[in-house]
Parts: C-alpha cells; structure tokens; sequence
C-alpha cells in the first residue's frame, strides 16, 4: 500500500511537468544539430511566438519564400528516392525535409502527388525508406495531411 501512495505522489508530481519543454531541450534526432550548425546568423533569425498554438501561427515563412518554393514545372533535378516523410519540429522554420537520402545540406524538390516543392534537404540518420521529416511549411505547401506519414519523391537539384 506504501508504494502505491509513493507512486500516486510521484505521478502527481510529474503531472504538473512541462513535459513537451523538456523534450525540445534535447535533440530528437542524432545528427539534426551537426547539420544546422552552430551558424551565429540564425541570432536574426525569425523565431516562432512562445504562443503559437495552431499550424499558422507556427508558419512563419514569408508569402514570398511560399512563393519561391512552389513550382508549377519542376525543373529537371535527380531522383533520389522515395521515403516516408513525417512532420518535423514546427518550431523549426524554413522550408526543409530531413533524410537519409542526402549526405550534406543542399537544395533540392519534394513531390507529393501534383504538388513540388523547392526547399533544404538536410542529412539525418536512418532508413531511407522511412526516417524523413518534412518542415510544417513544407507539409502545408504540399498540402499533405500534417498528421499523417506522407510518401514523397525527393529529388536533388
């Protein structure tokens, strides 16, 4: 019975918790810090409001960068490959997908369905198959559905 009130007590106790604070205080994914770097320009970069609650208000990209990562023809780029992309930190501006089909940061195109998308490929570890993650600005460019696992062509410029 001891233990089951020391259990309850802790429980409590970390009910009250800022779980999702101490989970982006470390990073998710090995590899995700090497490839950002420790750039000092980022200091005048645009940061997501501390009150950002919904898809919009995490989406900080420019009408204009939209703009620019839209293409209505593709220009001719190499495949890649195909991988199972998820939603990324959407904390993490810009327009990006995170994969094990690239092994340096570089520019490339992700399609999902009709739609293509210019943006940053960064390296990540995993299976090429299935360990991608997309920015939020990338999923609602390619209106792909955020809560889900989308398949993506990507493809390097």
């Amino acid at each position: 019975m001891r233990y089951f009130v020391i259990g309850l007590s802790l429980l409590a106790l970390l009910g009250g918790c800022d779980v999702f604070n101490l989970a982006s205080s470390r990073p998710v994914i090995q590899g995700v810090e090497a490839s950002q770097g420790s750039d000092s320009s980022k200091a005048d970069a645009p940061t997501v409001p501390k009150t950002a609650r919904t898809a919009e208000a995490f989406d900080i990209t420019t009408p204009a960068e939209r703009a620019a990562a839209v293409q209505k023809n593709p220009e001719a780029s190499t495949f890649l490959g195909e991988t199972i992309a998820s939603l990324g930190n959407p904390a993490d501006i810009g327009i990006w997908l995170l994969t094990p089909l690239v092994d340096t940061a570089q520019t490339g195109r992700v399609q999902y369905g009709d739609a293509s998308v210019v943006l940053e490929l960064r390296p990540i570890t995993g299976e090429p198959t299935g360990a991608s993650q997309l920015s939020l600005s990338a999923m609602r460019l390619l209106k792909a559905p955020l809560t889900e696992l989308v398949r993506v062509n990507v493809f390097a410029s």
